[in-house]
């Protein structure tokens, strides 16, 4: 038989939030990957360490997935990884693959689980706590009310058509990108917060854009309301 490959969300940091399904399914699985070249060095895989002590004792496998946007670097690694995956489930081995937050949010996994579906192996999406939630909490406010829109936008990429849409706009992965999207964000009369590391150690929350460093860790969200929601 083959075995069945689970994207796994390990949430936004705090191995409490975890779900119950993300805890047994890495516990039921006999193959853990996470995306490093040293698994155990992973942020996933030390959140998911904190909540599923038998982890230590698993097989497990880094799949490194270079940050960029070069389309030829990343489609390589996303068949390198699955193909050391395909050759896990070959063996009928069951296999969870540890992604921070959700892995149906801009996440690399999913580039794998595609690859791993068409080569015609069983992929299974384990959704998890999404980043942007965790921050909500961490501001101690709701994100949309009444019939307000919710917007996800990337960080990374142009952001001038998803900032004009009305509603509460979240950017996720600001990292290196803070400075422009932020400097961005006070010339067109935008208002905004930010949470770096949220839910993990050296967690930090900037109550305005003035308060925004010019270089936020890659794990950093804003949250940017119209004005009547601030």
């Amino acid at each position: 038989m083959k075995g069945t490959l689970y994207g796994v969300g390990v949430g936004p940091g705090d191995p409490e939030l975890l779900t119950l399904q993300a805890v047994r399914i890495i516990r039921e699985s006999d193959v853990i990957f996470a995306p490093g070249k040293v698994p155990e060095e992973t942020t996933a895989y030390q959140i998911a360490a904190g909540a599923v002590p038998e982890l230590a004792s698993k097989e497990t496998e880094g799949l490194y997935m270079p940050m960029t946007k070069d389309e030829e670097a990343r489609e390589k690694a996303h068949e390198d990884a699955a193909k050391r995956i395909l050759a896990v489930l070959e063996q009928g081995k069951t296999a969870a693959y540890l992604t921070l937050g959700d892995p149906c949010i801009y996440s690399t996994y999913l580039y794998v689980h595609k690859k791993v579906e068409a080569a015609g192996y069983p992929a299974k999406l384990i959704n998890g706590i999404p980043s942007f939630l965790a921050v909500s909490a961490a501001l101690d406010e709701g994100l949309v009310e009444k019939d307000q829109m919710l917007h996800l936008i990337p960080a990374s990429y142009p952001i001038a058509e998803g900032i004009a849409l009305s509603g509460t706009k979240v950017l996720m992965k600001a990292g290196k990108e803070a400075a422009r999207v932020r400097d961005y964000l006070k010339e067109n009369g935008q208002k905004g917060q930010a949470v770096e590391r949220c839910k993990m150690d050296g967690e930090k929350i900037y109550r305005s854009l003035d308060e925004i460093p010019d270089d936020l860790s890659y794990y950093s969200i804003m949250v940017v309301k119209d004005a009547g929601g601030q």
